[in-house]
């Protein structure tokens, strides 16, 4: 038995190359709907590699406690993945990713503190880089949990104070982690790592509600590299090789968000959309009238069209509607309509959240398109039926050189013969702009819960309807 436990040791390194390889096949896997769910099981099992070989390098005692925290943690995510809605699925994940950071500040502390190990210049500085990290992605998760999540303790910070405030902490943050790397001052750390959290929480807290898909990418990456870092404090090549690729795909992820936006990752994280920016950027010209239909208008509308395209947005989450709408679909083709999907790589409120929602009603993926294959379409489309979204769909974006998201490429449905909008109210979207399409006279509202307006539109496309 010694002999079999000696011989995984020895060859340690290489059961984690075989796992980093599996990992690398699981993001080529993921990078398309159809080969998703294959690249999901290359990543449970090069994880089962990783956390079995590591089991074999853990003394008795470091054994007994990875067991008791893996079976915890096993209850509550098992609980908690049973539990949660689609709808919360944004504010999960942040929360995932400010317990990632959470435990490197964690195991950087640990490292720190042993007082049987003599740091190299170089081990100081993965400590001083590792934690800091691992304290900002932990505050800005958690703040960017509270923000999706509608906290009340989650307030966005406003005022000329808060840039120059941002910028004395990060200074103060830094000189503290060099204090700390020259002169391995106790202090000096604790104080690095207290600032790294206010920082982190100060960085995200005046960002709008409007550019919190990118955050939340954007601390994807984070804890990516905050795992990288712990793997650097550990010794351990499986963290480096799992954390950098993780920093690295959401970094991409978050500059694919950012040139869908046409802003720079800059502008987003030190500047951006202020979630109160109500359209006060247009003039006012007085009360603004609008076109309102009901469910059987849009029907009928529907069923005697030859084409339709649906824009999901986060209206159809907060409904849970996708199975209704699902439905909608099946039902409109047996009818001989085309209809397809448009996403826009920002709608929602995390990356990918209306494919996921779209995904998990099971419809077809060649019938759901991204932005750039299907916009040149909508001319032609005779009817788009906006579920929940807004801001992605506002014509502003290219007609007023005023609005905050001037220049952010959108889905042109403005362009379509008739469009139709199943909106709760007029309010305005989650980054605060009204919509000039909501006002056109092509457009139809028509208002109420996003899962019932669909359901009384099948009912009458099969003539139940009342």
């Amino acid at each position: 038995m010694n002999e079999n436990l000696n011989w995984v040791a020895q060859h340690a390194d290489w059961f984690y190359l075989i796992g980093a390889v599996l990992f690398i096949l699981t993001l080529r896997g993921l990078s398309s709907p159809k080969t998703a769910i294959r690249g999901n099981r290359f990543g449970m099992i090069g994880m089962a590699i990783a956390i079995i070989t590591t089991f074999f390098l853990a003394p008795s005692p470091v054994f007994v406690l990875i067991v008791g925290a893996m079976v915890l943690g096993a209850v509550v995510g098992t609980w908690k993945a049973r539990t949660v809605a689609m709808t919360q699925m944004p504010e999960t994940v942040a929360l995932m990713h400010s317990l990632v950071g959470l435990s490197a500040v964690a195991i950087a502390l640990a490292s720190v503190l042993h007082t049987g190990i003599e740091h190299s210049t170089i081990a100081r500085f993965e400590l001083f880089v590792g934690c800091f990290i691992g304290a900002i992605t932990f505050s800005a998760s958690l703040f960017a949990f509270g923000k999706l999540a509608a906290k009340s303790w989650a307030k966005t910070l406003k005022g000329s104070w808060v840039k120059p405030v941002q910028a004395l902490l990060f200074i103060a943050m830094i000189a503290f982690g060099i204090m700390y790397f020259t002169t391995q001052s106790m202090p000096a750390f604790y104080a690095m790592t207290i600032l790294a959290i206010i920082f982190g929480w100060m960085w995200i807290a005046p960002i709008g509600g409007g550019d919190m898909p990118v955050v939340v990418s954007l601390l994807n990456s984070f804890s990516g590299w905050a795992a990288a870092g712990i793997g650097f404090t550990l010794g351990n090549s499986m963290l480096i090789i799992a954390g950098s690729l993780v920093g690295s795909s959401g970094a991409i992820l978050s500059y694919i968000m950012c040139k869908a936006m046409n802003r720079s990752l800059l502008n987003v994280l030190f500047g951006g959309i202020s979630s109160s920016s109500a359209a006060a950027t247009e003039e006012d010209t007085g009360p603004k009238t609008y076109r309102t239909g009901s469910p059987e208008d849009a029907a009928f509308m529907m069923e005697n069209s030859s084409s339709v395209v649906i824009v999901p947005g986060y209206g159809m989450a907060q409904g849970r509607a996708q199975n209704a709408v699902k439905e909608l679909y099946e039902m409109l083709k047996e009818e001989g309509v085309d209809v397809r999907f448009a996403i826009h790589p920002v709608a929602g409120r995390m990356p990918g959240h209306m494919n996921v929602l779209l995904a998990e009603a099971d419809v077809p993926y060649e019938d759901i398109l991204e932005m750039d294959e299907i916009n040149s379409d909508f001319a032609g489309t005779d009817v788009v039926l906006i579920i929940g979204a807004n801001d992605v769909v506002n014509p502003a974006a290219k007609d007023d050189p005023n609005s905050p998201i001037f220049g952010m490429p959108i889905l042109e449905a403005n362009k379509a013969q008739t469009v139709m909008v199943i909106k709760r109210s007029m309010s305005a979207g989650y980054a605060g702009l009204d919509n000039s399409l909501f006002y056109m006279d092509k457009t139809m509202m028509i208002f109420g819960d996003a899962k019932k307006v669909v359901e009384d539109m099948i009912r009458h496309i099969n003539g139940t309807g009342h």
